[in-house]
């Protein structure tokens, strides 16, 4: 009898600490939605990141050209004598036409707007590379690894964009490039020095510097396209 007794008191105790309490599910959903809200958090700090890093990479483009008429009176990549004012024999002349002749994404090594970067960096405002390539490293690339590159604004963009100059950077996330508008322009990517427009298939740019391209509305820039986006200055 005893032992029937004890057996029965062990079995309530058992069904007693089975299972959790109300209190017990709280506290593990309370830490699963602040395990998600750091993930989030982090998430929207790297895609901040992201953004804040291309749009350095316009304001950058402006001082290397700049900084490289004020030191040697020419464009970096059109400069006659860039040989002579780098002090290297290796560096490609350009033509000395008073503008960046070629695409921006181009990849013919005699065009000035790839031999622009072998410039900048040979005078020491940009880091990376300087033998001309068509490839990796040489070719700079932004936060989400797309190509960026400038040409003269007499070269074919996005029709309506202005600019002496015209800096370009592809493979853009629809999210960014929006983000990228409202902190460098007017946030229409229509209009302004900042314009968009959403590439036909990932990697490949509809801006091609063959012929001016429409730019595309904000309504139609789903945050998942690829876009290129261009700043005329």
């Amino acid at each position: 009898m005893a032992i029937v007794m004890h057996t029965c008191q062990l079995g309530n105790k058992m069904k007693k600490q089975s299972g959790f309490t109300l209190i017990e599910l709280a506290i593990v959903l309370v830490i699963i939605g602040l395990l998600l809200g750091g993930v989030l958090k982090g998430q929207e700090l790297i895609n901040s990141a992201k953004v804040k890093n291309m749009a350095a990479d316009f304001r950058n483009v402006q001082v290397y050209i700049y900084g490289y008429q004020d030191k040697y009176k020419a464009l970096p990549g059109d400069d006659v004598n860039a040989q002579a004012n780098l002090g290297d024999t290796s560096a490609t002349n350009g033509n000395g036409n008073g503008r960046i002749d070629g695409a921006w994404n181009s990849t013919t090594l005699t065009a000035e707007s790839l031999v622009f970067w072998q410039h900048v960096r040979m005078a020491g405002f940009a880091p990376g590379a300087t033998v001309v390539a068509a490839t990796a490293p040489y070719l700079p690339v932004n936060a989400d690894n797309g190509r960026i590159g400038v040409q003269s604004g007499q070269t074919a963009s996005i029709t309506g964009l202005r600019g002496v100059n015209i800096m370009c950077s592809g493979g853009v996330l629809g999210k960014f490039s929006k983000q990228l508008d409202v902190n460098l322009d007017d946030g229409n990517p229509t209009t302004g020095s900042v314009m968009v427009v959403v590439d036909a298939t990932q990697g490949t740019s509809s801006v091609d510097g063959a012929t001016a391209v429409a730019p595309t509305a904000l309504a139609d820039i789903d945050d998942n396209d690829f876009t290129t986006v261009c700043m005329g200055f």
